[in-house]
């Protein structure tokens, strides 16, 4: 589990404009040189922290999907590990197929509340924090 690169979808599942991919891991940045590509086609040369960049995800030669890539450096992110956002548009094929991409790249899914679970093994969060924000995505509401 050490070491590896995790990846999730961020918000919530159904129909929606904007969906966020998120991957954490120490090879969130090779894994997203490999596939995103500013909006003439070339490969980013360098990725800075805490800098959003347009272009596409592009595999064996199709763009998969128009997108914002967040770039976020260790140590100071959620989980204290690299973490990379991707903003694609919400449907869910372009969804699955990033994910599906990412999977394929090296990266594996991560297990419920993990991104989590890793803030708090990485003294990023206090036990009492990391309950409060497993509290918050499981709470109900009246409808």
């Amino acid at each position: 589990m050490k070491n590896d690169t995790i990846v999730g979808i961020s918000t919530p599942p159904g129909e929606g404009a904007i969906a966020i991919v998120r991957m954490s891991g120490d090879k969130s940045l090779s894994i997203i040189s490999e596939i995103f590509f500013n909006k003439d086609g070339k490969k980013f040369k360098k990725f800075e922290d805490k800098t959003i960049k347009y272009g596409h995800i592009i595999f064996e030669g199709e763009i998969i999907d128009e997108v914002l890539v967040n770039i976020m450096l260790a140590p100071n992110t959620y989980t204290r590990e690299d973490i990379v956002e991707i903003n694609c548009h919400g449907g869910r094929i372009p969804i699955k197929r990033i994910l599906s991409l990412l999977l394929k790249k090296g990266a594996r899914m991560a297990e419920a509340g993990e991104f989590t679970k890793l803030a708090f093994l990485n003294g990023r969060l206090d036990l009492s924090q990391a309950e409060s924000v497993m509290d918050m995505v499981s709470a109900k509401t009246k409808d």
